[in-house]
Order: C-alpha cells, then structure tokens, then sequence
C-alpha cells in the first residue's frame, strides 16, 4: 500500500486552491504587501471569531507569545508560571523577555495543566500564568482565572493548538489579559508559510502590541518604543481569512475523525485514549494515545508504512537550552511520563474514514502479536 503520512498538507489545502489563486492575483495587482486592508480586514474577523475586540497579526506563534508579555510588562527578575509538559516555544517567550519559567505539572489525563498545582507554585514574584491548551482541548479556565484573580497576576492563553476550542462555552483566546496563537502551517488554522496573533480585549494592550511588531512605530519613522519587526504579511492574511471561514467545519472534521479512532482503539492493549475534561472541548489539533510500548509500536506502524509523531519526546526541563536551570530527570516526572508513552496518529481535515479504521486495526494488530 502506498504510505499514509501523519498529516496531509497537500490535501488539506487543496479545496481552497481556486480561492487561493484568486486573493493572489489581487495581491499581486494591488501591489500592498505589508499592513495593508487585506490584514486589517481578518484581523478584524478573526477578532469576531475568538469573541474578543482586537486581533493582532504578528510573524508567528513565538513572537506572539513574547510581545504579550512585553506588552504586560514582564520581564527581567519576573517569574511566569508554564506547563511542565508543553512545546518549548511557551518556555523561550519567558526567557526572551528576561524573565524565569516556572514549571507546573499537567493533569495525567488531559495533558493540560494541573490548577491545583498552580498555588504551590506562585512567589512574590509571580507575574503570569500561561496555560497551553494541548493537542487541541482548552484548558480548565475558570479555574486558572480564579486563581489569578486571587493573587493579582495576569493570564496569557498559548491557544496555538485549540482554534476553536471551547470552555464552558466561552472561546479559547479569549480568556487571559491578551493571548497567542499561531497559524504555522499545521495548525488547525495554518497559513502557507509562518504566521501568528494576538487577540485581546484591552484597547491599551492592543495599540501597544501594534506599535512594538511595527519597529515601536504608530507613524512611520516616529519610534516611540524599542520594537521588533514581526508583521503578519498580507498574502498570508488573505489565505487565512479564507481557511477561517471554514474552520469550524474543518474542527468538526477532526472531531468525527477523532471519534472513529476512540470507538475503534478502545480497550485495545494498555492504550490510554484521550480525555475531554468536563465543560471544556477539544478540536483535536492532534489525536495522542499513551501506551508503554510506545516506541515498539511506533516501530511497527512505520513498517507497516504509516507515519506517527511523538509530541514532544523530550520535555522543556531536560532540554539542553534549559540546563541552566538545574533541574534533573525526575524533577517532572508526570511531564517525563507523557514525553516517554504518547505517540501522536494521523489526523486531518479530509482525511478518510477508511484511512483512520487501517491506522486503527494496525494499532490492534500490533497489540494481538505482543500479547
């Protein structure tokens, strides 16, 4: 059989083609091609789309990360509380800024972050909380909020995985003083090349993001901060602004994918499915099982021609760029469980159900051989 790859970007991309080609020749005609109307008009849609007032178009998700917290004014001797379990990118924005990551363990069940853990973690120092929503599912956010109501620090969402998404029915994005997302290619909402945003609800926070991705610039050659160049180009606006008039059936695609491989991989092997917490939902940015045979299996899924990832097989706390932090196999461990056992399937908007039941009775044959 010919290969089935983790994720099809080819294909998912494909049905948008016409319209693609279509804002490209008007790009191209218009001769705009840095903050112009076409980002101004989906920022403003995908601003609707995260229920917030403002959106900000930055280069990508790490950017983004790193001017919300410029724009809160963290930074040096500053600590910001992170999972222990995430990708590094939530970990850099905090260094970049010059402040101190703070690590809280996920909850074994959903990946996400552990609230009742946060407490324990927060000094005097304590600036921010970042929770991530992982491979998809928003975390347990009203929660989270209380806490940093209780101890006055600010809530900054990493929403890069959880376009979408939902907690109680209020949007992931939506929820922290100001918050990141990323629309790399393999998101949920992936341009065709990098990209990122900022949604927020503070028209403060909003105009001084503005300026800092912009050289610290409102009027060109006026600089009133020290900023950074970090602009969502146009032609990626306009590509966006069509995949995001289709998200939400795109998110639904993978749920229904999601569910096949649930039905199908359950009570097979030692495999851990994932787990929706209550109030919250996920859109299955990536679909992640846990098994102790994990690397075995992985194996044998390659050999029977089908690709898989590990998200992330080494976490932040052991990767080199943080040793100098001193912390120790061990120290995390339930971040170095989930490191050691997930493995992520295939999963994509316009995949075939057929191609999910193949990866699924692999999966059980492999589990049928080592029983």
């Amino acid at each position: 059989m010919d290969s089935l790859p983790f994720l099809n970007l080819r294909q998912v991309n494909k049905s948008y083609e016409k319209e693609f080609y279509k804002a490209f020749d008007e790009f191209i005609q218009k001769g705009w091609y840095i903050l112009g109307d076409r980002l101004k008009h989906f920022e403003q849609l995908f601003a609707s789309y995260c229920d917030t007032k403002y959106a900000i178009g930055v280069a990508n998700g790490l950017d983004a990360l790193v001017l919300c917290l410029r724009a809160c004014e963290i930074g040096e001797g500053d600590e910001v509380i992170v999972p222990s379990n995430t990708y590094i990118a939530t970990w850099l924005a905090v260094s970049y800024v010059g402040a101190k990551p703070v690590p809280v363990e996920p909850k074994l069940d959903t990946y996400n972050l552990d609230y009742a853990l946060i407490e324990s973690a927060i000094t005097e120092k304590t600036k921010a909380i970042i929770p991530v929503h992982l491979y998809g599912q928003i975390c347990e956010m009203h929660e989270i909020i209380e806490i940093a109501e209780k101890y006055n620090i600010i809530v900054i969402e990493d929403n890069a995985q959880s376009q979408g998404a939902s907690f109680d029915g209020k949007k992931s994005g939506s929820w922290g003083v100001c918050n990141a997302t990323s629309f790399y290619p393999g998101k949920n909402l992936g341009a065709l090349g990098d990209g990122g945003a900022i949604t927020t609800n503070d028209l403060i926070i909003s105009e001084k993001i503005r300026k800092i991705r912009n050289y610290g610039s409102e009027k060109k050659y006026f600089n009133e901060i020290k900023g950074v160049n970090s602009r969502l180009d146009e032609i990626q606006a306009a590509f966006l602004e069509i995949k995001l008039r289709h998200l939400d059936y795109t998110n639904l695609e993978r749920i229904k994918l999601a569910e096949v491989y649930s039905k199908e991989l359950l009570n097979i092997g030692d495999i851990v499915l994932p787990r929706i917490a209550n109030k919250a939902t996920s859109v299955y940015h990536l679909y992640t099982v846990r098994t102790e045979y994990r690397d075995s299996l992985q194996n044998y899924l390659t050999d029977n021609k089908i690709e898989t990832l590990i998200h992330y097989p080494v976490p932040p706390h052991l990767q080199v760029a943080y040793c100098d932090l001193g912390y120790n196999r061990g120290d995390f461990p339930i971040a170095e469980e989930i490191a050691n056992t997930t493995l992520s399937l295939p999963l994509w908007p316009g995949m075939k159900f057929d191609e999910v039941a193949l990866v699924a009775s692999k999966v059980k044959s492999f589990f049928d051989k080592i029983v």
